[in-house]
């Protein structure tokens, strides 16, 4: 893992791995963590930084307004299967320190959007 001096607005230090760059080193470490659960064959499809449409853009009184997105961190299909039940489920994961308003704002765009997704949040100071 090599790092940048740089620092985020709330400190994180962003991270480059095999070519991505994640905002900080926490981020960086998940990617790992999942990367090893991918090759357990735990997790299936994983995407590294995948956007999902919240609103389309649209014109008013001749201004265009534009689009909404949410960009998760990682989205993945996790298998929850048993021997008698087959049960898989797509994740979509966000590594915070911080959870700003506006990201409380698209949380909740995207669970009205994407309820067959679940949402989850790691390393969340509360």
């Amino acid at each position: 893992m090599r790092t940048r001096a740089r620092r985020g607005k709330y400190g994180a230090i962003k991270t480059k791995v095999d070519g991505y760059v994640f905002d900080s080193k926490a981020e960086a470490w998940r990617y790992g963590e999942l990367k090893l659960l991918l090759k357990a064959g735990k997790i299936l499809g994983l995407l590294v930084h995948p956007a999902y449409l919240l609103q389309e853009a649209f014109k008013r009184d001749g201004e265009t307004i534009r689009r909404i997105t949410y960009e998760a961190d990682f989205a993945y299909m996790e298998d929850l299967s048993t021997p008698d039940k087959f049960h898989v489920i797509h994740v979509a994961e966000d590594v915070k320190g911080v959870e700003t308003e506006v990201f409380k704002i698209k949380r909740k765009l995207f669970l009205f959007k994407y309820p067959h997704i679940e949402l989850r949040l790691t390393g969340v100071n509360k």
